[in-house]
């Protein structure tokens, strides 16, 4: 009987440990309906806040979403607001005299006698510039002024100094500069200036009127001799800078045309 009731006493034990721990991992855990009193109680305080009036059940979707986007609107202030409307109101009011004054103070030097003058062109318009392409943005301003001044179908004297040195020396002489910048321009002797100051004065509507009384050209008009390149090979050398001397015996340089051993088209250029 003593060893039943030992073994009896050895069996219970294990049970008991095992109830025991049960009834402490139910003891740990919260009853169900604490849990959703406390979820109850968190839903309550978000209706006691300020956005719980949104979510309020007697409010329409309509006011829902309006007291929304008031409360996110909110977040940017009114005077930050005015602040860029007013910025954007005045900055294209602070554009404008400046152009204008740009402009009326170009045309003002036109219409008023320049100091700088080109002699023995009062006939026509004289451009220097340069067919190199070394400096793309020369270049480009130089086919920009000649292609504005060719759409008036104007005759231009174009005077390339890649072509002959002789020009930019002349120009250089003119300005009263060594550095001078491409293209300028001369309108009956008159010195307009660069490519900025045609591009000016072409979108006010100025140009048209400096360029008014000039000769115009027929549509598509080309120069047979030249192709309106302004310079033909020489026909004393052929191109070749150098003569025979028959007298001396030996080759001469030649004095009709340039280093390039070229000369003036004498079908389109008047000096």
């Amino acid at each position: 009987m003593a060893g039943l009731e030992e073994k009896f006493e050895l069996s219970e034990n294990p049970k008991s440990s095992i109830f025991n721990r049960s009834l402490t991992m139910q003891s740990t855990r919260k009853p169900y309906l604490y849990s959703t009193l406390e979820r109850t109680g968190s839903i309550k305080q978000l209706y006691n806040s300020p956005f719980g009036s949104v979510f309020s059940a007697g409010n329409s979707i309509k006011g829902k979403v309006k007291k929304l986007c008031s409360i996110f609107e909110s977040t940017k202030s009114p005077t930050s607001v005015l602040d860029e409307s007013q910025s954007q109101l005045q900055s294209p009011t602070k554009l404008k005299p400046t152009k204008s004054i740009e402009t009326d103070s170009r045309v003002s030097s036109f219409t008023t006698n320049p100091l700088i003058r080109l002699p023995g062109t009062e006939d026509r318009i004289v451009v220097y510039f340069t067919s190199l392409r070394g400096i793309r943005r020369t270049y480009e301003d130089c086919c920009a002024v000649r292609m504005i001044l060719r759409g008036f179908r104007v005759f231009v004297d174009d005077r390339d100094i890649s072509m002959d040195s002789a020009y930019r020396k002349e120009l250089q002489s003119v300005l009263g500069e060594k550095n001078v910048t491409l293209p300028q321009v001369f309108v009956r002797g008159k010195y307009i200036g660069g490519a900025d100051v045609v591009k000016q004065l072409h979108e006010v509507g100025e140009l048209a009127k400096i360029l008014g009384g000039l000769p115009i050209r027929a549509l598509g008009f080309v120069c047979e001799g030249c192709g309106d390149a302004r310079f033909i090979p020489c026909s004393n050398c052929s191109g070749s800078r150098k003569v025979y001397d028959e007298d001396e015996d030996q080759l001469k340089r030649c004095l009709e045309c340039n280093e390039n051993g070229l000369i003036r088209c004498p079908t389109c250029c008047c000096s």
